[in-house]
């Protein structure tokens, strides 16, 4: 199908995808290496450790142990990974790590991925508190579904393990952070190719068409189909500055916006960040369909909400 497209515009689509790349790249850029270099900082330091004493009054209403603060904080801060690796060397129960699991999988990685989403049209705290909120409701549901009992206080995990020299840590940190920079290129590079032939082949309206019974239940207008699809398989963090590029050109209502932030914001990367969990033998329903829900009735509050207040304007 490519040959029959003419060489100038397949040309002309993949320069224009270059260079909206680029510019999306360098616009993520700015927020990943300092976000994530004083979140590993606050991690070398041991501060998320010194502070899981703020979530341990949660954890009584999550039926969870004092304990599970610890993986709980480090995933709020850091991420999927941070979580899995404290669960890996505390001793909990497979109905703990799943509600820990189906927590950290609705509010993870807040403050990168808050000021990413704050960056692409909804509010830094008003994310950051719909997702904690989500989080602490949801995990509170799928502990009464497992009939957990009541969390139990167990001992603080300590590794009794010395925080490596501070150039070995700043040489992983790097290591690591390059690498991470370099698959994101790719896939956002990747991304912007497709989405421009996909354009040069007037393939997007057909999948928003696709889409757009899914979308409706979701409470999110067919518009918002490509940019749902980019956070629901990316990630806030992999899909923000496609999702940053993409409202733009579609020209989505600021509500439609916020809608679609409260959406992926509670729902992402269904694909990568479930399947991880599920190397500690959990359920891969509880992985996938709490959220989903969560994200689905989130979303029907606010469009309520906004009916409200257009109707409150108009009297």
């Amino acid at each position: 199908m490519i040959m029959n497209l003419p060489s100038d515009r397949l040309r002309a689509s993949v320069i224009s995808a270059f260079r909206r790349g680029v510019n999306s790249y360098y616009w993520l850029l700015k927020i990943l290496i300092p976000i994530s270099f004083i979140t590993a900082l606050l991690d070398y330091g041991g501060w998320i450790q010194k502070m899981d004493f703020l979530l341990e009054p949660l954890m009584a209403y999550l039926r969870l142990p004092a304990s599970a603060a610890l993986p709980i904080l480090i995933g709020i801060l850091t991420g999927v990974y941070g979580c899995i690796a404290a669960m890996a060397v505390l001793s909990f129960t497979v109905p703990e790590m799943t509600v820990i699991a189906v927590f950290v999988l609705i509010a993870h990685n807040l403050p990168q991925e808050g000021i990413i989403q704050a960056k692409s049209g909804i509010g830094f705290v008003k994310i950051t508190l719909v997702r904690l909120f989500t989080a602490v409701v949801t995990g509170m549901g799928v502990a009464l579904c497992l009939s957990l009992e009541p969390g139990t206080t167990m001992p603080h995990f300590s590794g009794g393990i010395s925080p490596p020299p501070f150039l070995e840590f700043f040489r992983d940190w790097g290591l690591g952070m390059l690498l991470l920079c370099i698959k994101i290129f790719f896939i956002l590079l990747g991304i912007m190719i497709i989405i421009e032939l996909m354009k040069a082949f007037n393939c997007i309206e057909r999948l928003v068409t696709i889409l757009s019974p899914f979308l409706k239940i979701m409470g999110l207008k067919k518009e918002a189909g490509v940019l749902w699809l980019t956070g629901v398989l990316l990630g806030v963090s992999y899909g923000g500055a496609v999702i940053v590029e993409q409202a733009r050109e579609v020209h989505l209502p600021p509500d439609q916006v916020e809608k679609l932030h409260l959406s992926i914001g509670i729902n992402h990367s269904m694909v990568e960040d479930p399947l991880v969990f599920l190397s500690l033998g959990l359920n891969p329903v509880w992985m996938w369909i709490p959220r989903l829900l969560a994200a689905v009735l989130v979303v029907y509050i606010a469009d309520g909400w906004f009916r409200f207040k257009r109707a409150v304007r108009q009297s």
